[in-house]
C-alpha cells in the first residue's frame, strides 16, 4: 500500500507563490506516475501535472508558466513549485501516483492514478 503525505499549503495574496510537498511511503523510483490534482468547492478533481520517472512533465493550460512540477529521487519528495498565484487556484491539493503500465504516463486522468494523499489547502486571496 502506498502513502503519500502532502505539504505546504498554505493562504497566499494573488502574485505569491508557494511551494508543495509530497512524500512516499516507496522509494520514488518505484513509483514511475505521480502527479498533482487539485479540487475546488463545488468543482471537480482535476489534474495540475503530472510527472514521469523520465523526467518528462505535462500540465494543465490553467498553470502552465506559472507552476513546475518535480521529483527529487534523492530527498524522496515531489515538489509543486506555484509562482503567480491567482485566486482561482484556490483548492485542495492532491498528490497522486501510480505504478504505471503505461496508461499513466504523462496523464491528467483522475482514473489513471490509484493512490491518492489526504490533500493540502492552498487559499489565494486577492
Amino acid at each position: 500500500q502506498v502513502q503519500l503525505v502532502e505539504s505546504g499549503g498554505g493562504s497566499v495574496q494573488a502574485g505569491g507563490s508557494l511551494r508543495l510537498s509530497c512524500a512516499p511511503s516507496f522509494t520514488i523510483y518505484r513509483l514511475p506516475c505521480m502527479a498533482w490534482f487539485r479540487q475546488a468547492p463545488g468543482k471537480d478533481r482535476e489534474g495540475v501535472g503530472s510527472i514521469y520517472r523520465d523526467g518528462s512533465t505535462k500540465y494543465a493550460d490553467s498553470v502552465k508558466g506559472r507552476f513546475a512540477i518535480s521529483r527529487d529521487n534523492t530527498k524522496n519528495i515531489l515538489y509543486l513549485q506555484m509562482n503567480n498565484l491567482m485566486p482561482e487556484d484556490t483548492a485542495v491539493y492532491y498528490c497522486a501516483a501510480d505504478f504505471g503500465g503505461g496508461r499513466c504516463y504523462n496523464s491528467l486522468a483522475r482514473g489513471d492514478f490509484g493512490y491518492w494523499g489526504q490533500g493540502t489547502q492552498v487559499t489565494v486571496s486577492s
